[in-house]
């Protein structure tokens, strides 16, 4: 009834699942295990950061700051992103820079918060996965082993409840095995979502504060027209008004 008698009686099919499993729950344990220590560093980080930019006399010494606490470099590419947007333009006329201060700015944080938060976010359509799929993998083994049981008993013709009872509760460990591979999976998704929600409403908060910043108390970006293009017609002259009639 171990488990090693059990893998050696079962076929190809058996143990590639008890193989699948085993490899999902490794990998399953080790992005929890790191994702533990992220969200750790990353709360402390955020909290840590925000609080020293707004204790800063300057932007280079804010940065300066920042670069030492931001161990995980989630605070530190939306000052860089603002920082660089609140330097003069450099006279070079682009798409990028064609619109108000608002919109560049809107545009360069939107894009520097979604690389922060696609470090964050890294491993969690795995949890997710492997949450979904390792019961169903654990019941195919389970009804795979239990046919496999079944048919070695009808073919020994020697049909008992000690016969029975045996194979067809090894074939049930698959199901348990399946169950405490989901189960951890599918607790620290949560965890790790629920955290991620709040790092990810610091951050954003932090990235609008960070806007009005630059665009309400130092507003140095212009907005640059673009030249029309050669394809767009000229509009017409205005007609000359007819001169008024004399008053006789």
């Amino acid at each position: 009834m171990d488990a090693l008698h059990w893998l050696r009686q079962g076929d190809f099919v058996t143990q590639g699942t008890a193989a699948l499993l085993l490899l999902m729950s490794v990998a399953s344990w080790v992005v929890i295990v790191w994702k533990s220590w992220l969200m750790h560093r990353a709360r402390t980080d955020v909290a840590r950061g925000v609080a020293a930019f707004w204790l800063a006399p300057t932007w280079p010494v804010a940065r300066q700051q920042i670069a030492t606490l931001d161990r995980e470099g989630l605070v530190l590419p939306l000052v860089e992103a603002a920082d660089a947007l609140a330097q003069p333009p450099d006279g070079s006329i682009t798409l990028a820079q064609a619109g108000s201060a608002s919109q560049q700015l809107t545009r360069v944080l939107r894009n520097a918060l979604h690389l922060v938060l696609g470090k964050l976010q890294w491993g969690q359509v795995l949890l997710a996965t492997i949450g979904s799929t390792a019961p169903f993998v654990g019941l195919l083994g389970t009804v795979w082993g239990i046919y496999h049981a079944l048919t070695a008993i009808a073919s020994a013709g020697q049909i008992s409840i000690d016969k029975v009872a045996g194979p067809v509760g090894e074939a049930l460990v698959m199901t348990a095995a399946g169950l405490a591979v989901a189960i951890p999976a599918v607790l620290a998704y949560n965890i790790f979502g629920r955290l991620l929600g709040r790092i990810e409403a610091d951050l954003e908060g932090f990235a609008r504060d960070l806007r009005e910043l630059v665009v309400d108390a130092s507003p140095v970006i212009p907005a640059k027209p673009l030249a029309k293009p050669a394809w767009i017609p000229k509009s017409a002259p205005s007609p000359v008004p007819p001169p008024a009639p004399d008053s006789a």
